[in-house]
């Protein structure tokens, strides 16, 4: 008698390139999970013959799934594993992050609770790839602190304002497939908070649990050490806003992009101040940092502003005191949102 094979609740979708020292922890964090009825497809996103021999050395369990192509790029690496997908659910999970073992058992409760949920969405811990030590949260990296509950249907607006959910939530297929998965119809944007936007423009019901429920890794290679990518990343996220909010037309929502628009260009003249000063260019950090405080009115803008401005001779001069004001522009720099970081 031929086996039914029973169809998953959830389907990970797991993309890796060049991240061979990490993927194994990828997997064996879904391994853990407590409820079981997943299946996990992994696309060796560019045929590396090592990230093969790491995977495959899964796939005796019948729940995995191993695929090799041409490097697509993350959507083209997400889609290629959703083309395959069997699950009711969808979730995606990048190969050098972790979920928590919960994460299945957690969100599948809530969906169980109501069957008209199409998405929910979680926080998650920021931690340091050198030594494992947890050094925030998503949500709070984002400026939230207030917990939020699955009772609550989460608005466009409120992610337009910058509550968007870590991006390993959980989505209805249907909804994916409607919603464009990571292949959004617009050009030049972020496809995680595209999907998240796209849904609730679309009407969709979304939810959040407050749960910590993935592990968000913060690599000392993705700080960047060559600026025009960071500038080409924050530029495709402030167009996935403005697509969403323009769409959209309300004005509640374009208030929502506006205040957002602005956040994240403070954060980005403190990122611009932080690398100028570490290179030892006074002018170009104070010019950085003066276009940050006149984004958003803070203490700490305003005090790397003074810092640059008192003692500009003194920086040229005296090594404690350029130090003294790299590190106060660094602080600055530590507390970029996990999404500009990564």
């Amino acid at each position: 008698m031929k086996a039914v094979r029973v169809e998953p609740t959830f389907s990970i979708l797991t993309t890796a390139y060049r991240t061979e020292a990490y993927i194994a922890g990828a997997i064996e964090s879904v391994l853990a999970q407590t409820r079981t009825d997943w299946e996990l497809i992994v696309v060796d996103n560019g045929l590396s013959d090592e990230m093969a021999w790491i995977v495959s050395s899964y796939t005796a369990d019948p729940r995995i799934t191993f695929v090799r192509q041409e490097n697509r790029g993350v959507g083209g690496g997400v889609e290629a594993a959703a083309d395959i997908a069997r699950g009711r659910f969808f979730t995606v999970l990048h190969s050098d992050d972790l979920l928590m073992p919960d994460f299945c058992d957690r969100i599948g409760a809530v969906l169980d609770s109501d069957p008209r949920i199409d998405a929910v969405g979680c926080d998650a811990y920021l931690f340091d790839d050198a030594d494992g030590s947890t050094i925030g949260t998503h949500q709070r990296s984002l400026g939230f602190t207030k917990r939020p509950t699955p009772r609550h249907r989460v608005t466009l607006t409120e992610a337009l304002a910058g509550r968007i959910p870590y991006y390993s939530g959980v989505v209805r297929r249907e909804a994916w497939l409607a919603a464009g998965g990571y292949k959004p119809a617009a050009r030049h944007v972020e496809e995680d908070v595209m999907l998240w936007l796209h849904l609730l423009g679309a009407g969709y019901d979304v939810r959040m649990v407050p749960d910590r429920l993935g592990r968000f890794r913060r690599r000392s290679d993705s700080l960047s050490h060559d600026p025009r990518s960071v500038d080409e990343f924050e530029e495709r996220l402030e167009n996935t806003f403005v697509v969403a909010a323009r769409r959209s037309g309300q004005r509640q929502d374009l208030d929502a992009l506006e205040g957002t628009l602005r956040r994240l260009r403070y954060y980005a003249h403190l990122r611009r101040a932080r690398c100028a000063a570490l290179v030892g260019d006074v002018d170009a950090a104070r010019t950085a940092a003066r276009n940050a405080f006149d984004q958003h009115h803070t203490v700490r803008a305003a005090s790397i502003v003074a810092s640059l401005t008192l003692a500009p001779g003194t920086l040229r001069r005296i090594h404690p005191a350029k130090q003294r004001v790299t590190a106060t522009v660094q602080r600055a720099g530590s507390l970029l949102p996990s999404r500009l970081i990564r």
